[in-house]
Formats: C-alpha cells, structure tokens, sequence
C-alpha cells in the first residue's frame, strides 16, 4: 500500500500542474472509485466540473486538492485515497491508460492543459468531494509545500493524525499516547489515530533502526527509546521520499510513472534471510496482522513477556551465566 513517502511523491508531482487549473471536464469509468463520496452533497461531476483548485495537501496517506467556492457555499475539496494500488498520473489530453477509473481534463492559465488519469488495479482507492471543517488544533491542515495552506480539513480526514513530516506534529502529544498504549508498538505506529503515514514498510524499517522488537510494549518503552524511535521513523521517511518512495513493481509509480528506489535501501521489509547490516544475523518474517513483520533477532530483542518458553529458557540460562 502507498505510505506517506509515495503519496508525498503524487502531491508534489501533481501540484504545478493542477494548483491554479480549472477542472474542465470528468470521465466516469468505474462508479466503484466514487465509494467515499458523498451523494448528498451533490453529484460528482457537477459539483466538480469548472471548479478551479487552489492547493495540493497531504496528510499521511490521504491527498486533498480544495476548490474555489464562492462566499456563500461551503467550502470543499477533492478528495483522493489510494488506497492498495491507485495512482494519479499526469497525461496528455485524450490520454487513456489501462484500468483508469476517472479521468480529469485539465485547462491551466500558465501551463499547457492535461489530464490526471486515477488509475486503480485493485479499485480499494478513491475520489470523492468533501467539505471541509476547521481542523482540531487550529494550525494548517496538512503539508502543502511552500506555501501553508488553511486551517481547514476534509471531514472524511479529519480523524487523521498528523504524520511526523508535519511541522505541527505534536510531539508531546505522541509522547503521552505511548505512555497509555499496552500494546505493541507497531501496533501503535500503524494506528491513523495517533501517528499517519507510517505503513507496514516504513514500520518495520523504523523499528529495526532504533533497535526495537515489534511486541516491545509501547507504555514500556522509556522516554528516550521513544525519541530515538520518532527520529528514526522520521530519517527512514524522509529518506525514503528523496529516493521516490519503494517500488516493488508497477503499481507504485509517481505521476510521470516513474518508480522509486527506496527498495535498494531497505534493511528489514522484504530481506527475510538476508544478513541484517548491522549483526549479519539472518532477518526473520513473522505474521503479524494479516501482513508480515520483517526484524532482526539479534539487533531487535523480543520483549520478555512476548518470549517463547524456549527463548525464555535460553535467557534465564544467559542471564545466570
């Protein structure tokens, strides 16, 4: 699934060609990619078609473009969500690729017009038009380059946490909600709630850095472990978004169709059985809500509590000696 370097990639991708561009016409295909729209808004189509987008945000993995409303309506933006496989790319008019849900005609004042073509193997993305509400903390929504955009958020996001690129993360809010959470800790880090954009790759890679086993308690963890944590999973994320995010195969591509090359950099996600860099020791994949975690287990201890009684005995036995 696109994580937050992927998704970053599309934002930044598509923002000079669509910030300041007059949606001039909608292609339905597949009524499926309207899932999240609400319909009582209003159709799609006619609440799209003409309108102008002013920004291109992002936070974690959910991408909003908002519109130019007049004083009297409520403001609102497009929506997108990638979801397991989508991808907005940037064509020539009349351009029509493989699996395209919805097409977008585009009529810029600077630049040439073009299409955005919301290309979706699996159909788990989407678009939808949404309002937007005032976000809880009062600061800018999300990331939108240069330039911040409002203090406004999609309803449908706005349950989202904000991600640790975000440069009003609140760190002693995240700080605190580890201290409350009983569970593991990348249990914790996939949940939007408290922390988004961080996926099952940039988790496992995150953990692996800091040393961390997967089951490690996140109420365990010690103030330190936690900032070492934060900073790792934001060095592996902005790492990943200057090599273009992970591309494992066609479907992660950013607007031109281009793959990144964070997968040439990965040290636990996908390296089952290869030596860990740092020990050589082999990294081990286990199953771990209904996908895979990725470690090594020599550099990332398995908590105590979480031992097998076999591992257990081993440990009493080492700790004696």
């Amino acid at each position: 699934m696109p994580e937050l370097p992927e998704v970053e990639v599309v934002r930044a991708g598509l923002q000079p060609a669509i910030v300041g561009a007059r949606i001039a016409d909608i292609d339905i295909y597949d009524e499926r990619s309207l899932r999240r729209h609400h319909r009582a808004l209003g159709t799609f189509v006619d609440l799209l078609r003409g309108s102008r987008v002013t920004a291109a945000v992002r936070r974690g993995k959910f991408l909003w473009f908002p519109l130019e409303t007049g004083a009297d309506e409520r403001p609102r933006a497009l929506v997108g969500h990638l979801g397991m496989s989508g991808q907005m790319l940037l064509r020539e008019p009349g351009t029509l690729d493989e699996r395209t849900r919805i097409g977008l005609s585009l009529e810029h004042p600077e630049h040439r017009d073009l299409r955005v073509n919301f290309v979706d193997q699996r159909i788990f993305g989407s678009l939808a038009i949404d309002t937007l509400v005032p976000t809880r903390d009062g600061f800018p929504s999300g990331f939108a380059g240069d330039i911040p955009p409002a203090a406004l958020i999609p309803s449908q996001v706005a349950h989202i946490a904000r991600d640790p690129l975000d440069p009003h993360f609140d760190e002693p809010a995240f700080f605190e909600a580890l201290s409350r959470k009983k569970v593991g800790i990348k249990r914790v880090l996939l949940d939007q709630t408290v922390v988004s954009g961080i996926g099952n790759i940039y988790a496992d890679e995150s953990l692996w850095a800091a040393r961390l086993h997967f089951e490690r308690q996140a109420a365990a963890l010690t103030r330190r472990q936690a900032a070492v944590l934060l900073d790792e999973v934001r060095t592996v994320l902005q790492k990943a978004l200057a090599e273009g995010g992970t591309s494992f195969d066609a479907q992660y591509v950013n607007v031109n169709g281009a793959s990144g090359y964070f997968s040439h950099s990965l040290n636990a996600y996908g390296q089952t059985g290869k030596p860990c860099a740092r020990c050589g020791t082999p990294i081990e994949r286990v199953s771990f809500m209904n996908r895979g975690s990725h470690f090594c287990p020599f550099c990332q201890k398995r908590p105590r509590a979480a031992r097998k009684p076999a591992e257990a005995s081993a440990a009493r036995t080492a700790d004696k000696a």
